[in-house]
């Protein structure tokens, strides 16, 4: 029997955040534009991008170590500007959990807005690693997509 988890972060942005629920929602395929140094490449393998039960692929450097994952788009809101990923295949990723889900949400605060970046996982084991790295590396990619929409 594994551990059940959540883990979240909430990270202000100074750019309007439906750039981020656009991005992810329905233009996944995009965001190495702006991160290419975390983020490679994103395939639709199965469906269409912005459609739930799509299947696309992501390439990505975590710790240094380029990779592969595969996720569903499990669903997409518009109005609550939410978007959530269930991960299928990750070559590092599952490696250390049976599952992953990942979602990102677009919480408007007045002045500005922030983005919540959640993992669900199940470890296989009692002891071993949390996502910190994963959520260190949204924190990461988030910044780098505010940068280049401030720079433009």
């Amino acid at each position: 029997m594994g551990v059940f988890g959540t883990m979240g972060i909430e990270v202000d942005i100074k750019h309007p955040g439906d750039v981020f629920h656009k991005l992810f929602g329905s233009n996944p395929h995009k965001v190495s534009d702006f991160v290419p140094d975390h983020v490679h490449g994103c395939d639709i393998h199965e469906g269409e991008f912005g459609k739930p039960g799509s299947i696309i692929q992501w390439e990505y450097t975590l710790n240094g170590k380029k990779s592969i994952a595969r996720e569903v788009v499990e669903a997409i809101d518009e109005e609550n500007k939410m978007a959530k990923f269930r991960l299928i295949e990750g070559s590092e990723i599952l490696k250390d959990y049976k599952s992953m889900t990942i979602s990102l949400h677009v919480i408007p605060k007045g002045e500005y807005d922030a983005v919540m970046w959640k993992v669900d996982f199940e470890r296989f084991e009692d002891h071993g690693p949390y996502p910190t790295d994963i959520i260190d590396f949204f924190i990461t990619m988030t910044r780098g997509i505010e940068a280049h929409h401030i720079s433009e």
